[in-house]
């Protein structure tokens, strides 16, 4: 069990999943936090993070901080998402490990399992053929950090864990409308199209790859649950289990914002992986379900984009 008063140092605070951590912590006692902005911190910079360490010597760290994107962002500048991943989390677990940090916990995605794997995706199939290219550079930045975090485990002793989340959504998150992740990018598009009072929302692809969503602050509660009951080598998948196509997210999307006009899907453009669902029998064996069904989710998500100043970013 991570202690009440233990110095925790949330990597990636502002972002989604980072704040979200944030959040979670608070609730639940912990209010001995150790945050630093980008700006504060650049985390690429090692060193400015060896630094950082040897200054503050957190007991705990949550690292959530990460170049993220979707699939159109991935696919024009994978050098950056490879270069920027690998070094802010290589700087980051290192020097946790130089300064003697109790606990780690680094976040992944989904993404570093195979293209073709398995459906549900269980934990032990990364690795076993190959990713899909449209990511490859970010998949492949990730799977190191949590095989550095499973050298040091098995090579010191360490007690370095890492999850691997499935798609998120929710508060803080990213609306741009070329760097976002499908469904805050579908909520601009539908929002957008009914200030506009558009005829029709094109979707990317053919509407049928099948994928599954966690509500962020549903991540955050199992990533404390996990540091307080988890050690081990092999990674935790956190999803739902359920799983929905493309098309049938669109819907849900236009319901909560309440667009009238039709959906109509670009066949030229790409689908990405067909399907992408975990396999959590192991997180809910541990103790842990999600509580936020999706199309709740949904309007909270959208009454938080109404409120978020991304929507400035036109």
């Amino acid at each position: 069990m991570m202690e009440k008063s233990g110095k925790i140092y949330v990597a990636g605070h502002r972002g989604m999943v980072g704040s979200a951590i944030v959040r979670c912590l608070k609730k639940q006692g912990y209010d001995n936090l150790v945050l630093r902005t980008s700006k504060e911190l650049d985390l690429r910079r090692q060193d400015q993070v060896e630094q950082f360490f040897a200054e503050e010597k957190p007991e705990y760290v949550f690292l959530a901080a990460a170049k993220v994107g979707g699939i159109i962002a991935n696919s024009k500048h994978p050098a950056d998402f490879m270069y920027e991943n690998m070094i802010l989390e290589m700087n980051v677990i290192h020097s946790a490990f130089v300064n003697q940090v109790k606990k780690l916990m680094f976040l992944g995605s989904s993404c570093i399992y195979p293209r073709l794997a398995p459906q549900p995706m269980p934990e032990s199939c990364l690795l076993t053929s190959s990713l899909e290219q449209t990511n490859e550079a970010y998949a492949l930045a990730k799977i190191s950090g949590l095989k550095y975090c499973e050298y040091l485990n098995r090579q010191y002793g360490t007690d370095y864990i890492s999850v691997m989340p499935t798609n998120l959504y929710g508060p803080n998150d990213n609306y741009h409308p070329e760097h976002s992740h499908v469904l805050p990018a579908l909520i601009r598009r539908f929002h957008e199209a009914k200030e506009q009072k558009l005829p029709e929302v094109v979707i990317w692809g053919t509407g049928t790859p099948l994928r599954e969503f966690l509500y962020v602050d549903d991540l955050a509660d199992a990533c404390v649950f996990l540091m307080n009951t988890y050690s081990g080598n092999e990674t935790v998948n956190l999803g739902t289990g359920k799983e929905l196509t493309i098309a049938e997210l669109a819907e849900l999307v236009k319901k909560a914002v309440g667009y009238e006009g039709r959906i109509t899907f670009d066949t030229s453009r790409p689908d990405g992986t067909p399907r992408k669902l975990l396999n959590v029998d192991k997180l809910t064996s541990l103790g842990w379900t999600y509580k936020t069904e999706l199309e709740d989710g949904i309007a909270m998500a959208y009454d938080d984009f109404l409120h978020s100043e991304v929507r400035a970013e036109r």
